[in-house]
């Protein structure tokens, strides 16, 4: 699995990252963990706000701070999907 924090490494993006971070680890799925701060790369997901959150290449939030929990639901969420 493979979670993507947009935003150009403002303190909201960084707490974004943290947020999924934590989830990462309460969730305890194997995900990676990737910051895109190029506004090139931001733009290919036609995010106009950031921080924005992807998982598996999907859009999840946009122009908010996500809590760990919420985070988690949509990585348990994925995990399910991904496992047949």
């Amino acid at each position: 699995m493979k979670i993507k924090v947009l935003g150009t490494g403002c303190a909201k993006c960084k707490r974004l990252y943290a947020e999924a971070e934590k989830a990462v680890a309460s969730a305890g799925v194997a995900a990676e963990l990737e910051k895109v701060e190029r506004i090139d790369d931001i733009m290919k997901y036609g995010v106009m706000m950031t921080p924005a959150l992807v998982v598996d290449e999907e859009v999840k939030s946009s122009g908010r701070i996500v809590p760990a929990a919420e985070i988690v639901t949509w990585l348990m969420t994925a995990a399910a999907k991904a496992s047949p």
